[in-house]
């Protein structure tokens, strides 16, 4: 897998500024028969090369997915600030304990009651490889002008819309 740094891209600033303080990302693998599925995952933050961490039960759908098709989708969203982010990239299965105790948090206990050194915990790593960003402005007197200038003149707000290469 490429191992370049992802966020030395154009644009590539402002949507890892996007991401870093959501919660919860949504996503997506191609299952056998080549239909999608979408489910929530917590998000960590990127580490220094760009490449975005996920922790999951070794034996599970998404990983299987992920051993068959690597290839995966990230939909991010913050509606109280309108900023929205797809990253799209490849994914792969790691078990190294090392990086598991170092990205582990106590909270994790929620999903994993055994802790970290339960032998389902794993990781998914995303390498990113393109992503796109809407980012609005979050005030809501701006949203309130949008709207009544989009009702008066049928002009949209303006949003930021970048397609961001990262691989």
């Amino acid at each position: 897998m490429h191992q370049g740094n992802h966020r030395d891209h154009e644009g590539a600033k402002k949507l890892f500024e996007l991401i870093k303080d959501v919660k919860i990302a949504m996503m997506t693998t191609v299952d056998s028969d080549g239909t999608l599925n979408s489910r929530p995952m917590w998000n960590n933050d990127a580490d220094e090369n760009g490449d975005l961490w996920f922790f999951t039960k070794l034996h599970s759908p998404k990983t299987t997915e992920i051993s068959r098709d690597n290839q995966i989708n990230l939909a991010y969203s913050d509606p109280s600030s309108q900023n929205y982010v797809s990253v799209a990239g490849k994914a792969e299965i790691v078990r190294d304990q090392a990086i598991i105790d170092a990205k582990w948090n106590e909270s994790l206990k929620t999903w994993f009651p055994n802790g970290k050194n339960d032998p389902e915990v794993a990781l998914i790593r995303v390498h990113p490889e393109k992503g796109e960003y809407w980012d609005s402005p979050n005030s809501t007197m701006l949203h309130l002008y949008g709207y009544v200038k989009a009702s008066l003149t049928g002009e949209s707000p303006k949003t930021e819309t970048k397609k961001v290469d990262l691989a």
